[in-house]
Protein backbone atom coordinates (compact mmCIF):
# COMPACT_ATOMS: atom_id res chain seq x y z
CA UNK A 1 0.00 0.00 0.00
CA UNK A 2 2.95 2.47 0.87
CA UNK A 3 4.32 1.82 -2.54
CA UNK A 4 0.73 2.36 -4.15
CA UNK A 5 0.80 5.87 -2.43
CA UNK A 6 4.40 7.09 -4.09
CA UNK A 7 2.92 6.55 -7.34
CA UNK A 8 -0.16 8.66 -6.81
CA UNK A 9 2.30 10.96 -5.12
CA UNK A 10 4.54 10.85 -8.78
CA UNK A 11 1.64 11.23 -10.60
CA UNK A 12 -0.05 14.00 -9.10
CA UNK A 13 3.34 15.82 -9.93
CA UNK A 14 3.23 15.16 -13.42
CA UNK A 15 -0.68 16.51 -13.34
CA UNK A 16 0.71 19.52 -11.36
CA UNK A 17 3.11 20.97 -14.04
CA UNK A 18 2.43 23.82 -16.35
CA UNK A 19 0.50 22.54 -19.71
CA UNK A 20 0.44 23.11 -23.46
CA UNK A 21 -2.77 24.21 -24.29
CA UNK A 22 -3.10 21.15 -26.55
CA UNK A 23 -6.45 19.11 -27.36
CA UNK A 24 -5.58 15.84 -26.04
CA UNK A 25 -6.87 14.19 -22.83
CA UNK A 26 -4.88 14.41 -20.09
CA UNK A 27 -6.04 10.61 -19.84
CA UNK A 28 -6.22 9.01 -22.49
CA UNK A 29 -4.39 10.74 -25.02
CA UNK A 30 -7.53 11.33 -26.90
CA UNK A 31 -6.80 13.87 -29.38
CA UNK A 32 -7.96 15.25 -33.28
CA UNK A 33 -8.34 13.15 -36.44
CA UNK A 34 -8.29 13.29 -39.31
CA UNK A 35 -11.75 12.92 -41.73
CA UNK A 36 -13.42 14.44 -44.65
CA UNK A 37 -16.33 16.99 -45.12
CA UNK A 38 -18.55 15.29 -47.98
CA UNK A 39 -21.15 17.27 -50.06
CA UNK A 40 -24.25 16.35 -51.19
CA UNK A 41 -22.41 16.14 -54.73
CA UNK A 42 -20.12 14.20 -53.17
CA UNK A 43 -16.95 16.47 -53.28
CA UNK A 44 -14.79 15.99 -50.47
CA UNK A 45 -12.73 18.92 -48.12
CA UNK A 46 -10.13 17.86 -45.47
CA UNK A 47 -11.69 18.47 -41.47
CA UNK A 48 -11.03 17.23 -38.22
CA UNK A 49 -12.62 15.10 -35.21
CA UNK A 50 -12.35 16.97 -31.97
CA UNK A 51 -12.91 14.76 -29.25
CA UNK A 52 -15.31 16.19 -26.71
CA UNK A 53 -12.59 17.95 -24.45
CA UNK A 54 -13.52 19.00 -20.52
CA UNK A 55 -12.00 20.77 -18.04
CA UNK A 56 -12.51 19.21 -14.55
CA UNK A 57 -11.01 19.44 -11.07
CA UNK A 58 -10.92 15.92 -8.93
CA UNK A 59 -9.97 14.88 -5.77
CA UNK A 60 -7.54 12.16 -5.12
CA UNK A 61 -8.48 10.79 -1.49
CA UNK A 62 -5.07 9.05 -0.83
CA UNK A 63 -3.14 12.37 -0.92
CA UNK A 64 -6.13 14.90 0.15
CA UNK A 65 -5.34 17.16 -2.85
CA UNK A 66 -7.49 18.19 -5.96
CA UNK A 67 -6.17 18.26 -9.49
CA UNK A 68 -7.28 19.72 -12.71
CA UNK A 69 -7.38 17.77 -16.00
CA UNK A 70 -8.62 18.00 -19.05
CA UNK A 71 -9.79 15.31 -20.08
CA UNK A 72 -12.73 13.42 -22.21
CA UNK A 73 -16.18 12.95 -21.61
CA UNK A 74 -15.82 9.50 -21.93
CA UNK A 75 -12.96 9.67 -20.26
CA UNK A 76 -14.92 11.03 -17.04
CA UNK A 77 -17.76 8.17 -17.24
CA UNK A 78 -14.78 5.44 -16.85
CA UNK A 79 -13.64 8.17 -13.98
CA UNK A 80 -16.61 8.09 -12.60
CA UNK A 81 -17.23 3.92 -12.57
CA UNK A 82 -13.84 3.16 -11.69
CA UNK A 83 -12.20 5.98 -9.92
CA UNK A 84 -9.86 8.36 -10.14
CA UNK A 85 -6.99 6.74 -8.14
CA UNK A 86 -7.30 3.79 -10.24
CA UNK A 87 -7.49 4.74 -13.25
CA UNK A 88 -4.42 7.24 -12.50
CA UNK A 89 -2.79 3.97 -11.18
CA UNK A 90 -3.34 1.93 -14.51
CA UNK A 91 -2.22 4.37 -16.55
CA UNK A 92 0.90 4.68 -14.17
CA UNK A 93 1.26 0.73 -14.73
CA UNK A 94 1.22 0.69 -18.17
CA UNK A 95 3.50 3.06 -18.96
CA UNK A 96 1.27 6.24 -20.58
CA UNK A 97 2.04 8.36 -17.81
Amino acid sequence: MKQDCLIYEDCIAIFAAPKIMSRVCDLTGKKAIKGNNVSHSNRKTKRRFYPNLQTKKFFIPETGEWITLKVAASTIKTIDKKGISSCINNLFKTGKI
